[in-house]
């Protein structure tokens, strides 16, 4: 690569962070010239942002190749009909960008590609010996983010790895699925990222088993629970809620309807109820009843009731994995207008059910058994109904998994407490089955000559949203601290002061590396300070750095190691072959 000379890059770096900015990878991507915002969750690429996305595109590329996978290309214009073969022009709802050509025709900006790469293999095999073979491209997909944010970490254009397995039987398919585990583990290795891998659900993709690759951090969107005892690993969605054994409710009185008034919050009923009706209340004794509105892939809408211990919060992620293909949105004051049966701030259970005379759909956390008593709504204002005992005063339509989950609860395996940590998803992988096959009519001849239907995997890794992950991990309150494979550049050469001497030794030094394949950054402005140079350093985050200044009459320059910020001075004569092995290690 020839050098990059600051004095003609197209680089302006900033001081201030951007006012739209929540995250530090935002922050640093936008003040460092990496990329700039040109509308809502869209963003370009300026030259050291996209040399530092195409090491990341060239690592993921060489890690499929080294797999045995094979790349293809589709483009990002797709028509309407796979996917609505698929059901999946209505089951993406508005996150799907549609759009009609001149002649009224429907198309998609493709937000996955299962259905083009199906097409692809049902048009060019045909025996069970053209299989297994494994497909990927890297491509731009689009989805309409009701709340882009953090940048490039979630965005409505980004560009992703897609990859599918087709194999002639479930076994297949599990070994080509190994094969891009091991494939991704390498991949996020090289890319010096930290990584754990959990386990997931599917979500719209479909299909059984599925794994995400999440890089542990602060600010991403995943929370996952890890249990040290038994090595459990899962997303929240993923994750089962142990249920409580039935419990005996024959000593338990009727239920019985008490005045409360102004006690809508649980904290204040809590303490009214401590107060007047004895003193062993507690939140989790209390059955919230929460209503949110489905909306399903035909656009209807009914309202839900989710039933969930007064300690715990709904957790809307966990709610729409159980829901999906409805999608969930909070519940309205016009809403509630509109539901009489509902008395806003007082639901209870005794009025809800399907069986119910209100018809509206009530389901509840595995917590609530047969026999276990509670406080709940009265369905009148500044009422509640104490001693309501589950299964004798009250019935529900279904369990679901909702309930946030906290720190310390019990492992659904073994017993032990969970612990709780948040991470950005940078890949995930599926055992796909045979869903999109049969839909699109993928079949082959086995070896007996009996048609039988193909079997997928689909694997992503998110490559402009990888920029975004390693930025989280790699910085510091200056900067960018890139690892040196993925760094726009290895060396970052400062010529400091005004002395001519100095900048022609630095070119001199920074010729001589390019000449050994380094690749070179080097700040030759005249007329600025060294302390802006210094800190552009800190911010671009190149992984050494090189200070050729004032030492230089003492016949040294000085090297900086940005990652742990070590310095030390090297002889003129030594310096290039020294540098040279610092970015060859």
């Amino acid at each position: 690569m020839p050098v990059l000379r600051m004095s003609t890059l197209f680089l302006r770096t900033l001081r201030e962070d951007p006012a739209d900015a929540e995250v530090p990878s935002h922050k640093l991507l936008v003040r460092g010239g990496f990329v700039r915002r040109i509308a809502p969750g869209i963003f370009s690429w300026l030259p050291l942002g996209y040399i530092v996305y195409r090491n990341i595109e060239r690592i993921v590329r060489e890690e499929m190749d080294n797999a045995g996978f094979q790349e293809v290309h589709f483009p990002a214009l797709l028509p309407r009909e796979p996917f609505e073969a698929t059901d999946r022009w209505n089951e993406y709802g508005p996150t799907l960008f549609r759009l009609q050509d001149r002649k009224k025709v429907d198309y998609l900006l493709g937000p996955t590609h299962e259905e083009m790469f199906t097409l692809m293999v049902k048009g060019e095999y045909s025996s069970y010996k053209d299989l297994p073979v494994s497909l990927y491209q890297i491509q731009t997909k689009y989805r309409d983010e009701a709340r882009p944010r953090a940048g490039i970490l979630r965005g409505r254009e980004f560009v992703m790895k897609d990859s599918y397995s087709f194999d002639i039987n479930d076994e297949g398919l599990a070994q080509s699925y190994e094969r891009h585990r091991q494939a991704y583990i390498a991949t996020f290795k090289r890319l010096g990222l930290e990584f754990v891998i959990v386990s997931a659900t599917s979500g719209a993709m479909g299909g059984s088993a599925s794994e995400e690759f999440l890089a542990p951090c602060e600010v991403g969107e995943d929370t996952y629970v890890q249990c040290s005892s038994c090595g459990l690993a899962a997303n929240v969605e993923a994750i089962v809620t142990p249920a409580p054994a039935e419990q005996d409710a024959s000593g338990i009185g009727a239920a019985h309807v008490e005045a409360t008034p102004g006690m809508s919050a649980i904290s204040a009923l809590v303490d009214f109820s401590n107060q007047n009706f004895g003193s062993n209340w507690s939140a989790a004794d209390t059955l919230k009843c929460v209503v949110v509105m489905l909306t399903h892939i035909d656009g209807s809408q009914t309202p839900l009731v989710v039933g969930l211990p007064g300690d715990r919060e709904l957790d809307i992620k966990r709610l729409e994995t159980s829901v999906h293909p409805a999608t969930v949105r909070p519940f309205e004051d016009e809403d509630f207008a509109k539901t009489p049966a509902l008395v806003k701030g007082y639901i209870g259970p005794q009025v809800l059910g399907e069986e119910s005379a209100s018809g509206i759909r009530f389901v509840v956390d595995p917590r609530i058994v047969t026999g276990s008593r509670w406080i709940a709504g009265a369905n009148q204002s500044d009422h509640h109904i104490y001693d309501l005992v589950a299964g004798r005063d009250f019935n529900w339509d279904a369990l679901v998994d909702a309930a946030e989950i906290l720190e310390g609860d019990e492992c659904a395996n073994c017993g032990s407490p969970l612990s709780i940590a948040r991470g950005i998803e940078i890949g995930h992988i599926f055992q796909l089955g045979r869903k999109y096959a049969e839909a699109l009519d993928l079949k082959v001849l086995d070896e007996n000559g009996k048609l039988v239907t193909v079997t997928m995997g689909s694997y992503g890794i998110g490559v402009s949203r990888a920029v975004a992950a390693i930025a989280e991990q790699s910085h510091d309150d200056k900067g960018m601290i890139w690892p040196r494979e993925i760094a726009p550049a290895d060396v970052h050469i400062l010529a400091t002061g005004k002395d001519e001497e100095v900048f022609a030794k630095a070119d001199e030094i920074a010729t001589e590396l390019e000449s050994l394949g380094v690749r070179i950054l080097f700040d030759d402005r005249k007329g600025v300070s060294p302390g802006v140079k210094f800190n552009d350093s800190e911010l671009l985050g190149v992984p050494t750095i090189v200070v050729v200044g004032k030492g230089l009459a003492d016949g040294v320059v000085e090297i900086r190691d940005r990652a742990t910020g070590a310095q030390e001075n090297v002889p003129v004569g030594q310096a290039v072959s020294h540098i040279h092995r610092l970015a060859t290690a």
